[in-house]
């Protein structure tokens, strides 16, 4: 069962997520019944570097190769910036990223999915492109992985990205590729679908509710024209007519 997930720390209990019928929103809170703490909110008390603002929060304790040095939770950062940060896939399975949100992108059904097939709750919400750069500073493959980034709407609320049944040309990849080795870089494209015609505040890393979001905001641009379609990159190969299928939280 889909839930509503907040951004700051805030209760919440079993509230739902409106379902885009092809494409669920996912966000992984608790099903215990209780109404549990989400994690520190995105205020800041001190800056670090030229433009980011990060919490006085420390980051928990994973293990990272020698060097690497963890972006403080609590992190808020423009676009352009780039944030060090550590995940646990599993139990004893760590992986390490460098993450920099290069680009925000607000589309349109007309302009962008031509040939999708959009039932009504899909029409009703808003799509948004998000373009990253991401190196994996670990000891991890990271091949086939989703990448750990969600979307925050006007509601303070984290909208998980939609993956496709088909490539998608006008926004891709969205997930790493088969292979993703320590040392190896990226370019990457999200897709969010905002419900009820929400719209992008930030961009957010979360990997667990206890977790202090480490954020990047800026300004909306015009989406990139698509690549030509290679059968390469995406969720899989395919044509037009594809439909947006749902994804589970990493």
């Amino acid at each position: 069962m889909p839930f509503a997930l907040h951004n700051g720390r805030v209760s919440v209990g079993r509230a739902f997520v409106g379902l885009l019928a092809a494409a669920a929103l996912l966000a992984g809170c608790s099903d215990d019944g209780k109404e549990p703490d989400v994690g520190a909110g995105v205020s800041s008390s001190s800056t670090s570097g030229s433009t980011g603002t990060v919490s006085a929060s420390a980051t928990p304790s994973l293990p990272v190769p020698a060097g690497v040095e963890l972006s403080p939770e609590g992190s808020q950062l423009a676009v352009g910036e780039t944030a060090t940060v550590a995940y646990q896939l599993r139990q004893g399975v760590v992986g390490v990223l460098d993450i920099k949100v290069t680009r925000l992108e607000k589309t349109s059904f007309k302009k962008s999915f031509v040939g999708w097939d959009l039932d009504q709750a899909q029409k009703s919400s808003n799509p948004y492109f998000v373009r990253v750069t991401l190196t994996n500073r670990g000891d991890t493959d990271l091949g086939g992985k989703h990448i750990p980034l969600y979307m925050v709407d006007g509601n303070n609320t984290l909208v998980e990205a939609t993956t496709f049944a088909s490539a998608f040309p006008p926004c891709q990849p969205g997930v790493f590729p088969k292979k993703f080795k320590s040392g190896h870089s990226m370019k990457a494209c999200l897709v969010f679908l905002a419900p009820k015609k929400g719209e992008l505040t930030a961009v957010s890393f979360r990997p667990t509710q206890e977790f202090d979001p480490i954020t990047w905001t800026g300004e909306l641009q015009k989406p990139k024209p698509p690549k030509p379609d290679k059968g390469k990159g995406g969720e899989g190969k395919g044509g037009d007519g594809g439909q947006p299928s749902s994804s589970a939280s990493p």
